[in-house]
């Protein structure tokens, strides 16, 4: 292991331009942490060629909030994007402003917060988006650069087209680059693109323990009052399920590409490359289907991985707690910059070197059906909803989460911990 300061001191021609590494934060849109198996390039080529973060969690399980908190390394409840109809205030820097003013070249392509209109902001260089979460997937109208327009064709592939030529642009430049690819898929609709729309018909169904559980009288009432799920609702999901994955072929050839241009360009192992979605897909489970707001792993645990190979020499998967939150922290770090007194995240460097690391992470959002807040631990994860039952469920014995443990007399002291960790957690930050 190396102390990365030490490293970037001695041996920056490993980093590329300015002795520093370039980074690439791709962001899926609604993807289940149980998807990956069909995107065979971006396992291949990132996640088998870096870390995989098999605990990897969004802190607020939701688009605008998660991209929020990707981009501040601030929880929630401190940049104040609580909900998909919050602005980040200006006030709160991001990574990019910061990485921006200090001679990066930046570009966005895809979908910045879904409160922004979708005109470009200062601290990139580059701009190709669309307003807020609201784009077609066929011949969608995007802004480049401050021209709005028409732009035919499948908008998967209209990404990648933009992507690469950024790529080409950032080569060419005598600085280090920072892109965002926020792509569309698998975001509902989930209209998979022409060639791909009829396959998958024989998809065999996803039916975990949880998958429209029969019991919910031991959740919250605001899930315990949820209606099983009819056969048409089940026949719904799982073809919402089967497009979902199909939109993801897409992206996966857009990663492929992605990497193949890095490694055209030289700059392949001097970019740090990040693989992330916004937040989780309920499926079905606990009879929730299309929702992504829960508390449930299924919403808060999310594809993510890190390809950085002057960090990461060996791939491995890593079973620590490793939060959103964490991305902008990281890039401060190897990119030179103080780590901001605002951030609630920690550098990802500390974990890969050994360093003390946290044991556990705050979670919450703020759905209709109530604010609900926890804590994640390796182990367990405890919940409160608010003027509703709390949840208590050992990961280790209960991966599903069917058995809520909260009125269980021998959890009661680690019950009384846990709600003591959680409020000092909810406290606002002394930014």
């Amino acid at each position: 292991m190396f102390v990365a300061a030490g490293l970037l001191s001695s041996c920056s021609a490993a980093f590329g331009k300015e002795g520093r590494p370039n980074f690439i934060i791709i962001i899926s849109d609604d993807q289940s942490h149980d998807s990956m198996q069909f995107m065979p390039q971006t396992k291949a080529l990132i996640f088998d060629e870096g870390v995989t973060f098999a605990q990897g969690i969004d802190t607020t399980p939701l688009c605008c909030p998660s991209r929020a908190s990707i981009f501040t390394g601030m929880y929630a409840h401190n940049d104040g994007v609580k909900t998909n109809e919050d602005k980040l205030s200006d006030q709160y820097q991001t990574v990019i402003m910061a990485l921006h003013k200090d001679g990066y070249y930046t570009g966005l392509v895809g979908k910045y917060l879904n409160t922004w209109l979708g005109e470009p902001r200062p601290e990139f260089d580059s701009w190709v988006s669309w307003p807020g979460s609201v784009a077609s997937y066929q011949d969608p109208n995007i802004n480049v650069n401050g021209t709005w327009g028409i732009h035919r064709g499948y908008i998967t592939d209209i990404e990648n087209q933009y992507v690469l030529q950024f790529l080409d642009q950032a080569s060419r430049q005598d600085k280090p680059f920072l892109l965002i690819y926020a792509a569309r898929a698998p975001h509902a609709p989930a209209s998979p693109a022409p060639e791909y729309k009829g396959l998958l018909q024989d998809l065999p169904p996803y039916r975990p323990p949880s998958f429209n559980e029969a019991d919910v009288s031991n959740k919250p009432s605001s899930i315990s009052s949820i209606h099983l799920m009819s056969p048409q609702q089940i026949a719904g999901n799982d073809e919402f399920r089967r497009r979902q994955i199909l939109t993801l072929l897409s992206l996966d050839n857009n990663v492929g590409n992605i990497v193949a241009k890095l490694q055209q360009t030289g700059q392949l192992d001097n970019t740090a490359i990040f693989y992330i979605s916004d937040n989780g897909m309920q499926w079905g489970e606990h009879r929730l289907s299309a929702d992504k707001a829960a508390e449930y792993e299924e919403s808060v645990r999310v594809p993510f991985a890190m390809r950085y190979p002057p960090l990461i020499a060996k791939p491995y998967v890593e079973n620590r707690l490793v939060g959103n939150i964490d991305i902008a922290p990281t890039i401060y770090d190897l990119a030179g910059l103080p780590i901001p007194a605002s951030a609630d995240g920690m550098s990802l460097v500390k974990l890969m070197n050994g360093a003390p690391w946290r044991d556990n992470l705050l979670i919450e959002s703020w759905p209709e059906r109530g604010y609900w807040a926890g804590l994640r631990t390796e182990r367990y994860v405890y919940v409160e909803t608010e003027n509703d039952l709390s949840e208590l469920y050992d990961l280790q014995t209960d991966p599903f989460e069917l058995n809520n443990l909260i009125n269980d007399p021998p959890y009661q002291s680690l019950i009384a911990n846990f709600k003591a960790k959680l409020e000092a957690e909810k406290q606002p930050h002394p930014h």
